[in-house]
């Protein structure tokens, strides 16, 4: 497996950006496996027990039909992380929950009918319950219907096991696996998951076949959820709003968000930071990167080439050709704000300290939001040199945090004790620790700042209480007007490496997680509405960057940035 890692991030096989991302978290974790601080241990043996278990079944359908399965690399790849990585003392397996978004035709349905049977049969778990779930009876009955047809195939099993109403059952260990939807209303509720197979989770228009198995999992060990799925054409659904958003910053390596339960693969073309398709839907080596099994061999290639070819005669069916071979998601309007990897290149380093800030001048920026959820402030400080420095603190009530951590799959409390978040007490964000935070860190450390720059909403108690302590109130509209222009600016200063920041895990979270609206003139903002999780520190950020983008000692108060706008030609 590390062999072949190095063979992706080479480039010697053709993948997409995500899967070498994934390679490169195996490659990390092998580095500090059995540390402290990462309890885990590749056990190869483990892994090629779920392979032996895989090679007693045959193909049932295709040109390979009736040859026995040899799994293919991404297989050994994917299956060998997930049933290999054990904790180093309890030997119970570390992914709790896998997710892999591959083209169709990749052996979806086989890969989860030999992984929902060695979770019944061989995992060695008594009793076990695997449930396939679905929204419509017809989906849950696919891998359904293939977990039986390899199983009739196989002689080695043959009178292990009874198929009989709607069940499949292990006769030595009373083990079963059943087909769940929600059309038949079956939910799921009263079982007792060991693994949950949730199948195309494009389709689910609700979370609520995942949670309830989720919820059921607390009396196992070591239970399983594998959602296997391709892309989709709704992103409202829970599998691109939640699992997808969330996988893709799981895999970058610039993203703090981190899970070491959570196993993560994405095969799909690559697109830039606008959502562009940067992979020619034509180039037939590209399709390796959404089709590594599928677009291997021949047969395959033709069935992908035959499926483009229509599309470019139907043009009608081009979205359903880009989601299902291309793995593509589709009609995403918004655009992610910021290209990760350029933030990361602007955060402070040994041979690139956070300059001295003492005696400087900056500017604050707020955006108070909700007083249950988090609250942040961002310093922008303009230097001599024409980078801004910019540093940001947020905020939570402790009553609630454990619950926003389990909600959001955010470490809240860890960043809270390395220092990036304040919780206040109670059950909602007491302001006074906001301006008694702001007026010590500016004591301490000599800073001068005169403005506090905020977005009206939620925010005329804390602008009065502010302006009291000497702090002159700053109303940053919140439109496109006023926040289009420096929106642009702040992304442009990190693309030249202009901006300088301390590595502040909660306001990169942030940024990789806004995105924005654009209007007619291409003037953009931040859009608070579509962005997936919480954007406050990086719009406190342009909230200060709207007035320190002009890089000016003393800014007249009497004019509005508007005015300022105009004056610089904007």
């Amino acid at each position: 497996m590390v062999q072949y890692c190095h063979a992706v991030i080479n480039g010697e096989v053709i993948a997409c950006q995500k899967h070498i991302w994934a390679c490169m978290r195996f490659l990390r974790d092998v580095e500090k496996e059995g540390t402290e601080d990462f309890p885990y241990i590749f056990d190869e043996e483990k892994a090629m027990r779920f392979f032996d278990w895989m090679s007693l079944f045959r193909h049932t359908k295709g040109v390979l039909r009736g040859e026995r399965i040899e799994p293919h690399e991404i297989q050994v790849f994917i299956f060998g992380n997930i049933y290999g990585w054990i904790h180093k003392e309890t030997g119970y397996r570390r992914f709790g929950k896998a997710y892999w978004q591959v083209g169709r035709k990749n052996a979806k349905s086989q890969s989860l009918a030999v992984v929902g049977t060695y979770e019944q049969m061989a995992f060695g778990e008594n009793m076990s319950e695997v449930y396939i779930g679905a929204t419509k009876k017809e989906q849950a009955k696919i891998v359904w219907n293939e977990t039986e047809a390899i199983l009739k195939a196989c002689p080695e099993l043959k009178g292990k096991y009874k198929v009989a109403y709607g069940e499949i059952k292990h006769l030595n260990s009373d083990s079963i696996m059943r087909a769940l939807s929600k059309e038949d209303k079956k939910s799921g509720d009263g079982f007792n998951p060991q693994c949950a197979i949730i199948d195309e989770y494009h389709a689910h228009e609700t979370d609520e076949i995942l949670n309830v198995m989720d919820s059921g999992m607390i009396a196992r060990a070591q239970p399983l959820i594998i959602i296997i799925t391709t892309a989709g054409k709704d992103l409202s659904s829970p599998c691109f709003r939640i699992e997808y958003d969330y996988v893709s910053k799981l895999l970058d390596p610039n993203n703090p968000v981190e899970n070491d339960e959570y196993y993560a693969m994405v095969n799909e073309l690559d697109k830039d930071e606008n959502g562009n398709l940067v992979d020619n839907i034509r180039d037939e080596d590209a399709w390796l990167k959404a089709n590594p099994i599928a677009a291997s061999y021949p047969e395959g290639i033709k069935n992908i080439r035959k499926r483009l070819k229509e599309s470019l005669e139907k043009p009608e069916m081009m979205d359903d050709y880009l989601t299902k071979n291309m793995n593509v998601w589709i009609n995403q309007k918004e655009k992610a704000y910021m290209r990760m990897d350029r933030w990361a290149d602007c955060g402070s380093t040994k041979e690139n300290p956070l300059p001295d800030l003492r005696g400087k001048t900056g500017f604050m920026g707020v955006d108070l939001s909700s007083k249950i959820d988090l609250t942040s402030t961002t310093f922008d400080f303009p230097l001599e040199d024409g980078r801004h420095a910019v540093l940001s603190h947020s905020f939570m009530p402790e009553d609630t945090v454990e619950e926003r951590e389990k909600k959001d799959k955010i470490p809240y409390r860890l960043w809270a004790r390395e220092g990036w978040i304040t919780l206040t007490p109670g059950s909602v964000v007491d302001y006074n620790f906001i301006k008694a935070y702001v007026i010590r860190e500016i004591e301490e450390n000599g800073w001068n700042i005169g403005e506090n720059c905020y977005d009206p909403y939620n925010a005329t108690q804390f602008a009065q209480d502010m302006e009291a302590e000497g702090f002159i109130p700053v109303e940053i509209r919140q439109g496109i007007k006023t926040l289009g222009e420096p929106t642009k600016n702040f992304r442009d200063l990190v693309l030249q490496k202009k901006i300088i920041h301390n590595n502040n895990p909660v306001l990169t979270w942030a940024i990789g997680n806004a995105v924005t609206r654009q209007d007619h003139n291409g003037n953009i903002m931040l859009d608070k509405e579509k962005s997936r999780q919480r954007i406050d520190p990086i719009a406190a950020g342009i909230n200060a960057h709207t007035r320190a983008m002009f890089n000016i000692e003393t800014i007249d108060i009497n004019k509005t940035t508007n005015e300022y706008l105009n004056m610089m030609g904007w």
